[in-house]
């Protein structure tokens, strides 16, 4: 059965990482997906837990009777500078043995590299992965990539095209809710396409940006490339949760014992201690078959 675990993004400013375990076993949740931390493993620099971190994160976690499936560090892996795309990959390789220390048998990530330069983005990441691939192939750890907003790939086809062009079952894809209507709007087709190298999809609403005639948001100047998406409570939003849940199903992802669905909803922190229990909810009508 898939797992369902809590992004504790809203939880940063107001809890300390080792409480992070007792916090989202308080709303609910049997499972954490660790996001990127200062205390851990922050954005795009080197990771700054150490073994006595580890083995006290350990045993909150195991105290608080939940389990971390999925670490999600965000590294410029697909960087098209040199310096910054080196620093990637030695980050992200102490990362994988930092997943490998708690046991943790997924990285979920994204490709970090620019729009304007996507063909030495392109030519970065799999730069970063001629090093990174036979270490996860090694160590039996899996990594799933989300082409998110403003990454030098977006649309959700051609992102899997790339990650297909590594011939490696090591490397799947995070599809995400909220990304949706970036990715091409092609739920169906794609997760499809995926079939078991999707690997996780986290679960947040958002609005149509496109609708409108492109005016649903006004931002100047006009024909700025600027991207704009939310992570939002399940049915605030223009995703439809009951097309994405039926190609899930019909696909065998919700029957498989290695996939991983993620409550990523945290636009409005104020309100994670009561959106979160519902999202939970809503989430297994989903899975059920009886949610919206």
């Amino acid at each position: 059965m898939v797992t369902i675990a809590f992004d504790p993004t809203p939880l940063h400013h107001d809890h300390a990482l080792l409480d992070f375990p007792d916090v989202v076993a308080r709303l609910g949740f049997e499972h954490l997906h660790l996001t990127p931390h200062p205390d851990f493993a922050p954005f795009f620099r080197y990771p700054k837990a150490d073994d006595a971190l580890v083995a006290a994160l350990r045993k909150r976690v195991a105290d608080a009777g939940i389990t971390i499936p999925a670490i999600l560090p965000v590294q410029r892996i697909s960087w098209p500078e040199e310096p910054q795309r080196e620093a990637a990959v030695r980050n992200l390789r102490r990362v994988i043995e930092l997943a490998a220390d708690l046991d943790v048998p997924v990285i979920n990530t994204e490709f970090s590299g620019r729009p304007e330069r996507s063909e030495d983005s392109e030519a970065g990441f799999y730069r970063s992965m001629e090093t990174l691939l036979p270490i996860l192939e090694r160590t039996g750890i899996r990594m799933n990539i989300d082409p998110h907003p403003d990454d030098f790939v977006e649309d959700g086809l051609e992102a899997w095209r790339i990650i297909r062009g590594l011939n490696s079952s090591a490397v799947g894809f995070v599809y995400v809710a909220s990304h949706t209507f970036h990715y091409g709007d092609r739920v169906d087709s794609l997760i499809a396409e995926l079939g078991d190298r999707l690997g996780a999809v986290y679960l947040a609403d958002t609005f149509d940006h496109r609708r409108s005639h492109g005016l649903r948001y006004i931002s100047n100047p006009p024909g700025n490339a600027a991207r704009v998406h939310q992570h939002l409570a399940i049915g605030d939003g223009d995703v439809d949760f009951g097309a994405l849940f039926s190609a899930l199903r019909e696909s065998g992802f919700l029957d498989r014992a290695d996939a991983i669905l993620v409550s990523n909803v945290f636009a409005e922190d104020e309100t994670t201690m009561d959106v979160s229990p519902r999202q939970l909810a809503d989430i297994r009508a989903l899975v059920a078959g009886t949610g919206r």
